[in-house]
Protein backbone atom coordinates (compact mmCIF):
# COMPACT_ATOMS: atom_id res chain seq x y z
CA UNK A 1 0.00 0.00 0.00
CA UNK A 2 2.94 1.97 0.49
CA UNK A 3 4.01 2.34 -2.81
CA UNK A 4 0.72 3.81 -3.77
CA UNK A 5 1.93 7.18 -2.08
CA UNK A 6 4.88 9.14 -2.15
CA UNK A 7 6.60 10.88 0.62
CA UNK A 8 8.34 13.38 -1.06
CA UNK A 9 7.38 16.91 -0.40
CA UNK A 10 4.57 18.66 -3.02
CA UNK A 11 5.30 22.11 -4.32
CA UNK A 12 2.46 23.79 -6.21
CA UNK A 13 3.69 27.19 -8.54
CA UNK A 14 2.46 28.67 -11.21
CA UNK A 15 3.32 32.15 -13.02
CA UNK A 16 0.77 34.56 -15.29
CA UNK A 17 0.50 34.04 -18.82
CA UNK A 18 1.48 37.77 -19.81
CA UNK A 19 2.41 36.98 -23.83
CA UNK A 20 5.07 35.48 -25.56
CA UNK A 21 8.34 33.76 -23.18
CA UNK A 22 11.48 35.58 -22.91
CA UNK A 23 14.83 35.20 -21.01
CA UNK A 24 13.19 36.67 -17.71
CA UNK A 25 10.30 34.22 -17.04
CA UNK A 26 13.67 31.83 -17.54
CA UNK A 27 15.66 33.65 -15.09
CA UNK A 28 12.69 34.58 -12.65
CA UNK A 29 10.49 31.09 -12.68
CA UNK A 30 11.27 28.51 -15.16
CA UNK A 31 14.96 27.80 -13.72
CA UNK A 32 13.52 27.59 -9.97
CA UNK A 33 11.03 25.05 -11.33
CA UNK A 34 14.42 23.14 -13.15
CA UNK A 35 15.83 23.08 -9.74
CA UNK A 36 12.60 22.04 -7.73
CA UNK A 37 11.84 19.19 -9.75
CA UNK A 38 14.91 17.16 -8.33
CA UNK A 39 13.78 17.47 -4.79
CA UNK A 40 10.08 16.66 -5.22
CA UNK A 41 6.93 16.26 -7.04
CA UNK A 42 6.01 19.44 -8.52
CA UNK A 43 3.21 20.68 -10.07
CA UNK A 44 3.45 23.61 -12.20
CA UNK A 45 0.84 25.85 -14.43
CA UNK A 46 0.84 28.74 -16.28
CA UNK A 47 -2.42 30.66 -15.31
CA UNK A 48 -4.48 32.86 -17.55
CA UNK A 49 -6.54 35.60 -15.02
CA UNK A 50 -8.57 37.27 -17.74
CA UNK A 51 -9.55 33.70 -18.62
CA UNK A 52 -11.20 33.47 -15.64
CA UNK A 53 -12.37 37.22 -14.66
CA UNK A 54 -13.72 38.01 -18.16
CA UNK A 55 -17.11 37.86 -19.07
CA UNK A 56 -18.66 37.19 -22.13
CA UNK A 57 -21.47 37.79 -23.05
CA UNK A 58 -21.83 36.40 -26.63
CA UNK A 59 -22.19 32.53 -26.04
CA UNK A 60 -19.89 31.99 -29.62
CA UNK A 61 -16.95 33.63 -27.98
Amino acid sequence: MSALFSSNKRVISGMRASGRLHLGHYHGVIHNWLELQHQFDCYFFVADWHGLTTRFDEPGV
